[in-house]
């Protein structure tokens, strides 16, 4: 992308709520927006270094972010500062509701991980989900997260994750 291309580019605040409350609010170049997939593209915008042990997120990280209307999940696809693939970090959400320039979505807790190699394909926080109180609270949220958590896990194990990210 040139220097020209860059300063033209949409941008978008990403908010990202969870349990009612914002976690998280970042900026983000708008890559795309089909009517049902957005993606958007922003470096990483947590303090410091995150490390997870089986990967670490860092200053000079870059995240093109998918986010659908009409599924239960994120998908994330990280690199490093030189272009290197991490891995793709999904976070099981709500629809993403985009109003005016800021694209809200809702963490459910439950999270996937798979390492660019595809070879470790991971559950995370499965534990929060369980402490959450969704499953009472909104059995039918809790119902497709998890459905949406089964859906990424096959797919992040096949052969069609790409083809949800072309």
């Amino acid at each position: 992308m040139s220097a020209n291309s860059a300063d033209t580019e949409a941008r978008l605040t990403v908010v990202l709520v969870k349990a009612g409350r914002t976690k998280i609010r970042y900026d983000a170049g708008l890559l795309g927006d089909d009517g049902n997939r957005i993606a958007v593209r922003a470096a990483w915008a947590g303090t410091g270094t995150r490390d997870f042990g089986f990967v670490r997120f860092e200053e000079g990280d870059v995240f093109t972010e998918y986010y659908w209307r009409d599924r239960w999940y994120a998908v994330k696809e990280v690199r490093d500062g030189a272009g290197a693939l991490k891995g793709w970090y999904c976070d099981i959400t709500r629809p993403a509701v985009l109003s005016g320039s800021e694209l809200v979505v809702e963490d459910l807790d439950l999270d996937l991980w798979r390492s660019a190699d595809g070879t470790d394909v991971r559950r995370l926080d499965e534990d929060e989900f369980a402490d959450s109180g969704l499953r009472d609270t909104d059995p039918p949220a809790a119902a497709a997260a998890v459905a949406a958590l089964e859906e990424l896990e096959a797919l992040a194990r096949g052969d069609g994750f790409g083809a949800l990210l072309a």
